[in-house]
């Protein structure tokens, strides 16, 4: 007989995820500009883990309890947080060995929305292949999920989605039917000839760029830094390979 192939899906945006949530699926949860290259980032340079919480509140009440917090609200790092939320924040010197409260915009909530899934992993093109790898090791429909800004369509995720589905795709483990991943791999088949350029387009660089954020635009959009899978596992964020 022959095998049947796993469901490949994308949701441009949280406002959308119920229409795709199944409990058997992967979830891949995709942030580039900024939380998910920084989660990456932050693994592969050492951190034990990090605990993703969706509200100031909750960010607050661990600060409190004396965890180290990273956490920003539309790029502002918040108050109480000892840093932001830019890659470039989780150097070695600052995280090796730490456990590290994160909360954000957009991102976090997204990992917490999709908890209720069979798996739930950090994708960016930091770790492209790696992730890519892992997924078709599994035997799981994947569905990668994107952050967006606000609900909103997000560029820079959705040609991330792309890049991804076409790993999957690739495959041959994995079919879809699902026009936001056609859609996605569009995009990808534009931006791919020239990544930097074709991400200046993005909104969220824009965003950034206004409040003096932009510094690390090129490096989340950097192929395969690390090797590093973020799982969420039991309220955590742990490296796995």
């Amino acid at each position: 007989m022959k095998n049947e192939k796993l469901r490949l899906e994308t949701c441009l945006s949280p406002a959308l995820y119920s229409k795709h949530a199944h409990d058997d699926n992967i979830v891949v949860v995709v942030d580039i500009l900024r939380a998910t290259s920084s989660i990456c980032t932050a693994l592969h340079n050492g951190v034990k883990r990090i605990i993703p919480v969706s509200t100031v509140e909750e960010a607050r009440i661990k600060k409190e309890e004396g965890f180290i917090v990273a956490s920003e609200r539309d790029g502002y790092v918040l108050d109480f947080a000892d840093f932001g939320n830019s890659p470039f924040n989780f150097t070695a010197d600052k995280v090796c060995g730490k456990e590290i409260v994160y909360s954000t915009t957009n991102g976090t909530r997204c990992i917490h929305m999709a908890s209720h899934s069979k798996a739930v992993v950090i994708g960016s093109f930091l770790n492209l292949t790696a992730l890519a790898n892992w997924l078709i090791k599994q035997d799981a429909p994947v569905l990668i999920f994107c952050a967006s800004w606000k609900d909103r369509f997000s560029l820079e995720d959705t040609v991330f989605a792309g890049a991804l589905a076409e790993r999957l795709l690739q495959s041959g483990k994995f079919e879809t039917i699902c026009d936001a991943v056609t859609a996605s791999l569009d995009l990808w088949s534009l931006a791919q000839i020239d990544l930097n350029a074709y991400i200046q387009k993005a909104a969220q660089k824009g965003r950034l760029a206004a409040k003096g954020l932009d510094d690390c635009i090129e490096f989340c959009h950097q192929p395969d830094f690390t090797e590093v899978i973020p799982l969420f596992s039991d309220g955590e964020l742990i490296a796995v390979s």
